[in-house]
Parts: structure tokens; sequence; C-alpha cells
């Protein structure tokens, strides 16, 4: 077979990380799906893994790739590794540059602020490079799941090639894929670009305008990121998608340790921009409902038999996002949901403020007052009631997907949905029922 030869030549040769036979090594699992890879194939990646010094950006993402593609050979496989998710570039103000416990527009003691971008401050371009490549990022996650669609449809690719989507449906696909990154084309400047009313060819700019100047490296990282347990067409769309809401959680997660940052430097106009961002972030989450929500039941319940193990109640960046706006109960902390995710759990143990104890102190100190008190107030519950619709809409899809089956992680699925749907975001400020409610996969948002 042309992966043993090309792995083969690759280890006695000279075993560069740059020039890994990626290709034959992604057909193959492509071919059969990662849970039915012959063993063969799995334990010479093994043996390639063990050869593998991670000191270059090559050589980790080569072992990062293997740790991925054998998760299931380590019996180690879960959420992340099922989402590829130590492939993704998911960025933070911290990775471009500014540590996450200095203000986005922070003044140095001692000078001036350090400028750059049109005169502002360092720090503020750290902020909005990391905004924008969390926007270019859920872009090309979307624009390359409606990729595969239009090959598909297309004949244009033989890959994942059971239980293929019908023309209407495919095409319903292509209208809320666009819609779900209009709101990052817009905070990029970019929505003049794709605004075809024929959905084919909306979705075909999309996916020119994602690749344009789109690096090599780039590129591979889309590749590498998509390793599905089976042969169904659809569950590249299920991985996606998921893939995106972690890089709008993980958003979120540095929009509220801003917010949390703000609140403590007496800064409160700051903090409700960040609020206010943070919401926009996980509303704009609503067309990806409704794209997910085309799925066919059918295939969903195909390949979901081989990805048990796997689970969201595994989301590191959702706990993040959940535990930064306030510590979870001491219940809450020793239960499944966040033993799933021991990393975060930790920082909670650790101390990690929370938004809820930021307001609390910024009130007593009286760094929070008269308009600027209601401000963060107001934007505090928009949130909150955000972050509520976000998971009343989860859960009713996945009432709709799974009915009472049990979770795929070990979890009671629908039931430990329902259970937690409505706890309270914060404990100082309630969420706002007045805001209008939105139903994605209802039908109204079509």
């Amino acid at each position: 077979m042309r992966f043993v030869h090309e792995l083969t030549s690759w280890s006695s040769d000279t075993a560069d990380p740059e020039h890994f036979p990626y290709d034959p090594v992604l057909a193959e699992f492509h071919r059969a799906g990662k849970h039915f890879v012959k063993k063969e194939l799995l334990a010479l990646l093994d043996q390639v893994r063990a050869q593998v010094n991670a000191r270059t950006a090559a050589a980790r993402q080569l072992s990062a790739f293997l740790d991925v593609a054998l998760d299931k050979w380590d019996d180690r496989y879960d959420y992340r590794s099922y989402l590829a998710l130590p492939l993704l570039p998911l960025p933070t103000a911290a990775s471009a540059g500014r540590p996450e416990d200095t203000p986005a527009d922070a003044t140095p003691a001692g000078g001036p602020a350090e400028r750059s971008g049109a005169g502002r401050p360092a720090g503020q371009v750290a902020q909005t490079s990391g905004r924008r490549e969390r926007d270019r990022l859920l872009i090309d996650l979307v624009a390359d799941t409606l990729a595969f669609e239009l090959a598909a449809a297309t004949d244009g690719t033989d890959l994942f090639p059971e239980q293929r989507p019908g023309p209407a449906l495919v095409a319903k696909r292509y209208r809320l894929g666009v819609r779900a990154v209009r709101a990052a084309l817009t905070r990029l400047g970019l929505a003049g670009l794709v605004d075809d009313p024929d959905p084919v060819a909306a979705a075909v700019a999309l996916h020119r305008l994602a690749g344009t100047g789109r690096d090599p490296a780039r590129e591979r990282v889309l590749r590498l990121s998509m390793l599905p347990v089976y042969v169904s067409h659809d569950e590249y769309l299920f991985i996606r998608v998921l893939q995106a809401y972690e890089c709008v959680f993980a958003g979120v997660a540095e929009e509220l340790r801003g917010t949390i940052t703000a609140l403590a430097t007496a800064r409160p106009r700051r903090a409700a921009a960040r609020l206010a961002y943070a919401r926009e972030l996980i509303s704009g989450t609503g067309p990806l409902f409704s794209l997910l929500a085309t799925m066919q039941p059918a295939a969903f319940r195909t390949f979901r038999e081989y990805t048990e193990g796997a689970s969201a109640i595994q989301s590191r960046s959702y706990k993040l996002m959940e535990s930064l706006c306030r510590p979870p109960a001491p219940d809450r902390l020793d239960s499944t949901a966040y033993r799933s995710v021991p990393e975060v759990r930790d920082l909670v143990r650790a101390g990690q403020p929370s938004i809820d104890q930021a307001y609390r102190t910024a009130v007593r100190d009286g760094l929070l007052r008269g308009t600027d008190h209601a401000l963060v107030r107001q934007r505090m519950a928009a949130f909150a009631e955000a972050v509520l619709t976000w998971r009343r809409t989860h859960h009713r899809l996945a009432v709709r997907m799974l009915g009472a089956r049990s979770g795929t992680g070990y979890t009671e699925g629908t039931p430990y949905l329902a259970a937690v749907r409505a706890d309270p975001v914060f404990t100082t400020v309630s969420a706002d029922p007045g805001l209008p409610r939105t139903d994605p996969i209802g039908g109204c948002s079509e």
C-alpha cells in the first residue's frame, strides 16, 4: 500500500517533519474513517510518533497530528481529539502579543504608550488582531464546509460518500453557511464580497474569498483537522460546525478576561464594551445552529455509533467561558461536567477570577457608580440572556437529533442539557428577559 511505502521511506531517510507524507496518510483515514483504519497503519504511525522530537513548529504539528490520529489506538479518544482541536489555531489576544492580565489599551508605567496601527496603543492593536484572527478562522471553517458541499454536489470529490444530501438540502446549507459568517465578514469589512442572492454563487464566492491569501501552513491545518470516524457525508458538516463553536467560545472567554481586567482597573466603559462584543459573538452563533440542524438524522445516528467517548461536555472553551462568568458551585465543580475538563477545574480551584467577583469588588470599592454601573449591569444582563438562549437552542437541537438517547461521552445526553439550561450565568445580575429571542432551528431565522 502507498502509505506504507511512503512512511517507511520517510522513516528510513531523514524523517524530517517538514516532509512527512501527510497526503497518503490522510487518504487512508478518509477512505475508511478513523474508526476503521487498519491496525497495521496505526502501529506504523505509532512507531513514527516515537521518532518525533517536537522542537520545531513542523515537529510540533506532526506530533499533534499523530496524537489526534492515534487517539483511538491510545484509548484516549475524546471531544478534543475528535475535533482535532490541538491542531487548530484557536487564537487569543494573549497569543497575539498581549498578556491576558494586561488591559487592552493599557499605558506602560513611566512613559508613553507604545503605539502601532494608526496610532492606537499596542495592547489594543493586539486585541483587535486576536479578534480578526478568530473571525478569519471561523470563516475558514465554514467556507471549507461549503467547499466540500460544492465538490460533492458536482461529483468533484469521492470523499465520505455515504448518505449524500439532496440538492434542496445542499442549497439550504449554502444559504445558512454564508449567513453564519455574515457578522464576521462584516467585522472584517468583507461582507460586500459575498452578497450574491444565488446560494451557489454566494458559497463559491465565500470559498474563494476565504482562500485568497491563505498561506500553505493554514491550508494544511484545515486538511489535517478533518478526521471523521466514518465515511458519512454529514460528519464533515458536524465536525466543522463544532470546531466553529470552539472558535467562538475561545473568543468569548478572551472577552470575559478583558472584562474582568477592566472592572478591576476602574474602566467600566471598557468592561461594558467587552461584554457587548462577547454577547455579539454568542448571539451570532444562531445561524450555526440552523446550519447544524440541516444534518440528516439518519446520517447522524450512523456515524454517532463510532463517537463513543467524545462529548461536548468535554469542551474546555465552554467551561472556561462559564467559569469566567462566575465560579461554579461546589457540586457543579465536582460533577462530570468539570471532571471532564481537569485543566479548567484546576484553574477554578486555584482561584481563577470571575466577572461576578470583579463586579462585586468594583461595587464595594466604589469603582462602579451611576450611569457606568447601570451600563455594566445592562451589558451583563444582555450577555446572560444570550448565553441562556444558546443553551435552550442547544437543548432543542439535541432533542431533535438524539431524543432520549444517552450522550456519547458517557453522559446523560438531553436530560443533562435540560437540567443545566436555566442555570444562572451570573449570581450578581439576572438575565434580561425583555430582550428579543430567536429560534434559529425553529424556522424563523430561515
